[in-house]
């Protein structure tokens, strides 16, 4: 009698069963990426909340927590949209060619009654892995300008990047029907450039406009030293950002069963996910080893520069040899160094995190490498050839955009007098006079600096935070 349950159940599934399950695991496999990605911004927040000086600590994480808070809404009801009508390039109107009912949609298919559409499994989830890219974008910068940029000013920034810049980028060089991609062969496959690369020229535009923070450098041109006032919690953070970033290598991938059997990249070229987990591996081995001899064992730099390193291989990251990804993750973790420094000293740009090296430059090496190192490799499913070229045409494209949105955003700002918080704000520290405590609640005083109108250091003067509390009013 149990014969023909047995024959029953060794029938082979149909092919509707085939694809119902697909879906389903291409859902739960987004899913996953998604929830992972998460640690990428509890890395975030420890890891700018430790270079912060104690009396920056909270204001600074609440900053990342509200990235979230903001970025999420603006990217759902513009962001996405954007990424699917700008593909073929500006302009974006009805009347034109580039403009199609379909591709200009959400991309979030609910059905007409309340609650999800249960015809399509994937398009909310995928939805919800770029918006973590967006939160990333922005949170590139907000490490960059802590202690001394307001609050609300950071807000409209972060929402301009992570919900219009980073994603305009993307529609163009980041995906397979994109301008550049098309035409170029323009090959980035997790984001080199179009995350990292641009949210650090975003962030290099900024900065001139925010300045340094004060007492950061002298009168005589030297350069002030502001210490992390707890290394390992930085330590920490990155390690955190480094976990979740293999999830991020995994959510750039699309699950490409109509084309061909496995893995594609954002472009639709077939690629494995065991190989870019072998690069971003490398990328971080090769990267710690170049930041450690580059720094001379600087702790930051170190930690750093493995960061570096991967974000040099991610734009090659799906057609690398592993030797290939340790070689040039090492030197663009050393290069990263050196640009930090220069940065620092030379062009007196006050990055509290070293993002505009680490990300803006590591990323358009990423782009570069890949124009040198994989020329010829097939993009796209027109397989156009990757060249120098083309590489050099992305980043060309992407530069200016970064660069001239963050700079011309932040003049904006500053010209309403709504970009840097007050002098006595910044001396007493945002802690106090923003939420009315310190993370450190047993210090009882405060030293704080004393400075002249043009930002020297002078000394300091210890004062109560009874006496902090009545500085600056409403600055935010």
């Amino acid at each position: 009698m149990l014969a023909p349950i047995f024959a029953q159940a060794a029938e082979p599934a149909t092919a509707e069963q085939l694809t119902r399950d697909s879906a389903i695991l291409g859902e739960q496999f987004y899913f996953f990426t998604v929830v992972l990605m998460w640690l990428i911004h509890a890395g975030f927040m420890s890891y700018e909340a430790g270079v912060a000086r104690r009396k920056n600590v909270m204001a600074t994480a609440m900053k990342n927590i509200l990235t979230i808070a903001v970025v999420t809404p603006t990217f759902y009801y513009f962001g996405w949209m954007i990424y699917n009508c700008a593909q073929p390039g500006i302009p974006i109107s009805p009347g034109s060619s580039d403009f199609t009912g379909a591709a200009c949609g959400t991309g979030i298919a609910w059905s007409d009654a309340f609650g999800p559409n249960l015809t399509n499994n994937i398009n909310l989830i995928f939805f919800l892995a770029f918006l973590l890219f967006s939160w990333t974008a922005a949170s590139i910068m907000s490490g960059a300008i802590i202690e001394r940029a307001r609050l609300s000013a950071y807000l409209v920034l972060a929402a301009f990047l992570g919900s219009v810049v980073w994603i305009l980028d993307a529609a163009w060089g980041w995906s397979a029907g994109g301008w550049l991609t098309m035409r170029f062969g323009f090959h980035d496959s997790i984001a080199s450039g179009v995350v990292h690369g641009v949210a650090g020229a975003f962030t290099l535009g900024v900065l001139f406009n925010l300045g340094p923070r004060i007492g950061r450098y002298t009168r005589e041109g030297l350069t002030r030293q502001f210490r992390p006032h707890n290394l390992h919690i930085t330590a920490l953070g990155l390690m955190l950002i480094f976990t979740g970033f293999y999830a991020f290598y995994a959510a750039c991938l699309v699950i490409a069963s109509t084309s061909f059997p496995g893995w594609a990249n954002i472009y639709l070229s077939p690629t494995t996910l065991g190989s870019i987990t072998m690069v971003i591996t490398m990328g971080f081995a090769g990267g710690f080893t170049g930041g450690y001899f580059a720094s001379k064992g600087d702790p930051f730099w170190t930690i750093s520069g493995g960061l570096a390193g991967v974000i040099g291989v991610s734009a090659g990251a799906d057609v690398y040899a592993p030797t290939v990804a340790y070689l040039l993750s090492m030197l663009t973790a050393v290069l990263a160094v050196y640009a930090g420094g220069w940065l620092e000293t030379r062009m007196r740009v006050d990055d509290a995190v070293g993002a505009v090296a680490v990300h803006g430059a590591a990323g358009f090496l990423g782009m570069l490498w890949v124009g040198i190192f994989a020329a010829g490799y097939p993009t796209g499913i027109n397989n156009v050839e990757s060249s120098i070229g083309g590489q050099l045409m992305g980043m060309m494209t992407f530069l200016p955009l970064g660069f001239l949105s963050g700079w011309g955003a932040s003049w904006l700002l500053k010209k309403a007098n709504l970009l840097r918080v007050p002098v006595a704000v910044e001396v007493a520290g945002l802690d106090v006079v923003e939420y009315g405590t310190l993370v450190y609640p047993e210090m009882g005083v405060i030293e704080a600096q004393v400075v002249e109108p043009d930002g020297t250091l002078v000394g300091s003067a210890v004062i109560t935070r009874e006496e902090l509390n009545g500085h600056a009013g409403h600055h935010r």
